[in-house]
């Protein structure tokens, strides 16, 4: 069953942590997101999401470049406290991204870099019973200068690492910008995604918005077996739970 989820940091902002689940819980939508966990109450977070009976979809790991290989211990450490933290508030996903680009440095070397801090990664994560995630992130209107654009080339890695415990998170609105072609390349992919965003194209507003039949394409991932979370991360033009409780009726359809 697809699932609507919110990511609270994008959606929500500017809101206090407890008005934002609150608004969640009262939108429909049974799941949140949001990005730092080092900068959250995490015991606030816990008592917040079962008052209001809600499921943490994903968070982030620490911000450190994986094609940097100089830079894989510091980003193992970082991976080691996120689990922690990810097994404090029971959340089941962590989202990861790659670093930026390296000037100099051949392509096939940071792709290499990237597939082995995976790889050291991945027993830790099997171990915790958790799933890494990396996003390809468009450069053309929000991420100048990030390494992984492409989510043929999150794919490749993936299937590299050759863990459960690694995959990508698709998101819908960035790949638009990066490569169109959405439908046949996540439902080709499938069994590499663990995590989707959405937002409208063009500006990053609602998913009524903009060039994306969002309804057509969750359609489609609904005929594959994926069963998990489709987080919204945008941010909001009109009321905030409008835009909400509209697209969680696409979710009750299915």
């Amino acid at each position: 069953m697809l699932k609507p989820s919110v990511c609270i940091d994008a959606v929500l902002e500017g809101h206090s942590l407890c008005d934002a689940l609150a608004m969640v819980a009262d939108a429909g939508i049974g799941a949140f997101e949001f990005w730092c966990w080092w900068e959250k109450d995490l015991n606030e977070m816990v008592r917040l999401t079962e008052k209001h009976q809600l499921e943490i979809s994903a968070c982030c790991t620490k911000f450190v470049s994986l094609v940097d290989p100089s830079l894989r211990s510091e980003y193992l450490k970082g991976l080691e406290e996120s689990i922690a933290a990810a097994k404090q508030i029971d959340c089941q996903t962590l989202i990861s991204q790659v670093g930026d680009f390296r000037e100099g440095v051949p392509r096939q070397e940071q792709h290499q870099s990237l597939v082995d801090g995976l790889r050291e990664a991945a027993p830790m994560l099997e171990e915790a019973g958790i799933t890494l995630v990396i996003e390809p992130l468009n450069e053309l209107v929000d991420h100048a200068g990030y390494y992984l654009v492409r989510s043929d080339e999150a794919f490749a890695v993936v299937y590299k690492v050759g863990s459960q415990n690694v995959k990508v998170i698709y998101d819908i609105y960035h790949q638009q910008i990066s490569e169109g072609h959405l439908i046949a390349n996540l439902t080709e992919n499938i069994d590499k995604i663990a995590h989707f965003h959405a937002a409208g194209n063009p500006g990053r507003h609602e998913l009524t918005r903009g060039e994306l039949h969002y309804p057509s394409i969750f359609d489609a991932i609904r005929d594959t077996n994926y069963d998990g979370y489709v987080a919204l991360e945008y941010w909001p033009v009109g009321d905030p739970m409008k835009g909400l409780k509209k697209v969680n009726s696409w979710f009750a359809r299915g």
